[in-house]
């Protein structure tokens, strides 16, 4: 193989490489719950053992279950309140359980207002066809790494693989601002015992993100590298050509 061909077959690995790496991102993205985490404020629960617990409400009487005792709340303020962490995707949001192990799911789709829940249901499809289109060119290119015999059909793989991989940034971009708005209004409009009080994007959202950059990437260097195969390829006809003219003594 030439050195040319060396050349060519490396461009194209480091295309296949930053392709499956945005697909792995994209999939572990796609199903974690961690686009966003946060607190929210709650009501501390009332404590099951006389004195103990920091985060319940405590009596000053050990009579719990005695109706007719004057009981005393010794919290007052912000201490009757404690940060419940929380963290949503895509699917379903978790809450902490206070005093208490394990987490409490809901599916994120009930928790958006329904006038947004078409946006919702638009952003899922569109991470659908990100995956979809970033798995079918990452295949076109492995295809083309692995079993190509000629330049010509290795030039038609390459413009199918760029197409497949340009529209595939394209859906992850439009899915991934989608899910941003609907969160924000989800945060505002959503229902009152779920609302954050502060909360902030999560690891799921910034790998969304870096699949995005990494199948822009595979697709910048797909594009280039079939451009340079192009114009490489119409060099040597046009050295061929003028060898003949030289030998054959052709005129112009």
């Amino acid at each position: 193989m030439s050195d040319m061909g060396i050349y060519r077959r490396q461009r194209a690995s480091v295309a296949l490489s930053l392709s499956f790496l945005s697909l792995i991102f994209s999939i572990t993205a796609f199903s974690s719950s961690y686009w966003c985490e946060g607190t929210r404020k709650v009501a501390k629960p009332f404590c099951t053992d006389q004195g103990k617990g920091t985060h319940c409400i405590r009596f000053n009487n050990s009579d719990v279950n005695n109706s007719n005792a004057v009981q005393y709340i010794w919290e007052t303020g912000d201490d009757k309140f404690v940060d419940r962490k929380f963290h949503a995707g895509i699917w379903y949001s978790c809450e902490e359980i206070i005093n208490g192990e394990g987490e409490k799911c809901r599916s994120f789709i009930s928790l958006t207002p329904p006038a947004d829940r078409g946006v919702l249901w638009l952003s899922i499809v569109a991470e659908l066809l990100y995956i979809i289109l970033l798995l079918t060119g990452a295949t076109l290119m492995s295809i083309e790494v692995c079993y190509y015999n000629t330049i010509i059909d290795g030039l038609k793989l390459n413009a199918f693989a760029a197409i497949f991989t340009v529209l595939a940034g394209l859906f992850g971009m439009v899915a991934h601002m989608m899910y941003t708005t609907v969160f924000q209004m989800t945060v505002n409009l959503g229902p009152e015992d779920w609302r954050p009080q502060m909360w902030d994007y999560g690891w799921s959202y910034c790998l969304a993100w870096s699949s995005f950059t990494c199948c822009m990437a595979a697709s910048v260097t797909t594009i280039n590298r079939y451009t340079k195969t192009i114009l490489e390829f119409k060099h040597k006809q046009k050295k061929l050509e003028r060898s003949l003219k030289n030998k054959y003594k052709f005129p112009d």
